[in-house]
C-alpha cells in the first residue's frame, strides 16, 4: 500500500486490481479528479457526485455509488455569464415572472448540449426551492396536477378555457401545458391550442404553453415533467396537461399527474370500442362533454354505458372510485360540480397517503425515461454505430438483411467500440 499511494489515481486503482486482496473499499470525494484510464469515471465526476464507493473483487472491478449532490457541484463548470443567466432565470421564476418562466421552459426544451447542461443546473435550483416550500407546507404538494385527454373534437380546449376562467376567478393560478402534434415538415405545432383559448390567454393568473411533441410517443413532450416543475416553482397551484389525443400509448401522461381526466364527446359512434381500454383503466374521472341542446339524450346514454363499463374494471385506488359526469362548456353545466369531485379526489388521496406514494413512483419513472433517452442518444451518436447505420438501413431496405440481424450487428459494434 505505501508503494501504491504516491502514484496517480488511475495507476493506484490498476495496482489495487493486481493486488491479492479479496475485498477493498475506497471512497472518492467530489474534489477528487479521476483519470480517463478508469472506465466511466469521467461522466460520474462531471455530474458532481459527492462520493463514489468502489469495491474491488478478485474477478474484477465493481462499483457501488453513493450519490450526494450539492448545488455547488452543479455550478462549478459554469462561466460567469452562464451563472448570471441561470441566476436571472431562477430569480424571475420564483418571483412569478411569466417571461422568465417562458424562457426557462424554452431552455429545458432545447436539444443543444450546453443549454441542456444549463437547464439541469436551473432545474436543480428550482427543485431545492420546491422542496423547501413543500416542507413549509407540512409536506403537502403545492400544486394539483391534472392530465386531460380525449379524442379530437371532444372539446378539450373549449373546456379548458371555461374551466380555467372559473378557477382564476376563485383565486387560483393556473398553468396549461397544451401538447400539440408536430408538423413533419417544420417540427412545429399543428393545432395551435393557444389561439383557441383567447380569453384565458389574456388572463394574468393563467399561463398557457403550447409545445410540439416532436415525435415523442405518449401524447406528451420529452420535457413535460420539467415544465411541470418550473410552473410549480413559478407559483402556479393548478397544472393542466392537455395531451395530443387518445392513442395506444397515451396513458404516459398518467405517470406525470395526480389525476387523469378523460373527456369524451356524446356522439362519436361506438364509444366503448372507439376508446382504448387501457385509457379507460387509467381514468380517475370521465367527463362526457357537449351535454346541451340536442346532445343531452346521447350524453346521458353514454354516461350510463361508461358507469357500467367502469364497474367491470379493476380498482386502482383503495379510496377512490372513478366517476362519470356530464358537462357543457357552452352552458357551464356540471363544470363546478366537476371541480368539486376533483377536490374530493385530491383530499382523499392526500389523506390516505396514496398521492404521496404515487408521486414518488412517478419520480422513478421520470428518472428511467431520461436514462432510456440518454442511452439511446449515446448509442445513435457512437462513432462506430453512426458509420454503420446508413449501410445497414440500405441492406434492410433491399432485403439483404433482416431488421433483427441489423440490430444485433449494431449492438455488437457498440459493445466492441472503443468508448
Amino acid at each position: 500500500m505505501p508503494m501504491l499511494l504516491p502514484h496517480p489515481h488511475q495507476h493506484f486503482l490498476k495496482g489495487l486490481l493486481r493486488a491479492p486482496f479479496r475485498c477493498y473499499h475506497f471512497i472518492f470525494h467530489s474534489s477528487t479528479h479521476l483519470g480517463s484510464g478508469i472506465p466511466c469515471a469521467q461522466p460520474f465526476n462531471s455530474l458532481g457526485l459527492h462520493c463514489t464507493k468502489w469495491m474491488l473483487l478478485s474477478n474484477g472491478l465493481k462499483r457501488k455509488l453513493c450519490v450526494q449532490t450539492t448545488l455547488k457541484d452543479h455550478t462549478e463548470g459554469l462561466s460567469d455569464k452562464e451563472q448570471r443567466f441561470v441566476d436571472k432565470l431562477y430569480s424571475g421564476l420564483i418571483q412569478g415572472q411569466r417571461a422568465c418562466l417562458a424562457e426557462a421552459i424554452t431552455l429545458v426544451e432545447s436539444t443543444h448540449s450546453r443549454k441542456k447542461e444549463l437547464a439541469q443546473v436551473l432545474l436543480q435550483k428550482v427543485l431545492l426551492y420546491h422542496r423547501e416550500q413543500e416542507q413549509s407546507n407540512r409536506g403537502k404538494p403545492l400544486a394539483f396536477r391534472v392530465g386531460l385527454s380525449g379524442p379530437p373534437g371532444a372539446g378539450k380546449s373549449t373546456f379548458i378555457e371555461y374551466f380555467g376562467k372559473m378557477l382564476t376567478e376563485r383565486g387560483h393560478k393556473l398553468s396549461v401545458l397544451a401538447v400539440d402534434p408536430s408538423s413533419c415538415t417544420s417540427g412545429g405545432s399543428l393545432l395551435g391550442d393557444k389561439t383557441r383559448m383567447t380569453e384565458l390567454s389574456r388572463d394574468m393568473n393563467a399561463y398557457i404553453r403550447p409545445s410540439p411533441t416532436r415525435g415523442t410517443l405518449g401524447g406528451v413532450t420529452r420535457t413535460t415533467n420539467e415544465a411541470i416543475l418550473l410552473c410549480e416553482g413559478a407559483g402556479y397551484d393548478i397544472i393542466l396537461i392537455e395531451t395530443v389525443g387518445v392513442g395506444q400509448s397515451e396513458f404516459a401522461v398518467a405517470d406525470m399527474v395526480d389525476m387523469f381526466v378523460l373527456l369524451l364527446p356524446p356522439a362519436g359512434g361506438d364509444e366503448l370500442q372507439g376508446i382504448k381500454r387501457g385509457i379507460i383503466e387509467m381514468a380517475d374521472l370521465v367527463a362526457v362533454t357537449k351535454s346541451d341542446g340536442d346532445l343531452i339524450v346521447p350524453a346521458r346514454r353514454i354516461q350510463a354505458e361508461y358507469v357500467s363499463a367502469l364497474k367491470l374494471l379493476r380498482k386502482r385506488s383503495q379510496v377512490w372510485k372513478p366517476k362519470v359526469i356530464r358537462i357543457s362548456a357552452r352552458s357551464g353545466e356540471g363544470i363546478s360540480e366537476m371541480w368539486d369531485k376533483m377536490k374530493d379526489f385530491q383530499n382523499l388521496m392526500l389523506a390516505s397517503g396514496e398521492l404521496t406514494a404515487k408521486r414518488r413512483k412517478q419520480q422513478k419513472v421520470w428518472m428511467w425515461n431520461l436514462i432510456q433517452e440518454s442511452v439511446l442518444e449515446h448509442f445513435r451518436t457512437h462513432p462506430t454505430v453512426r458509420e454503420q447505420i446508413p449501410l445497414l438501413e440500405q441492406k434492410v431496405l433491399t432485403g439483404a438483411l433482416s431488421p433483427g440481424l441489423a440490430a444485433d450487428f449494431l449492438l455488437k459494434a457498440f459493445k466492441s467500440g472503443d468508448y
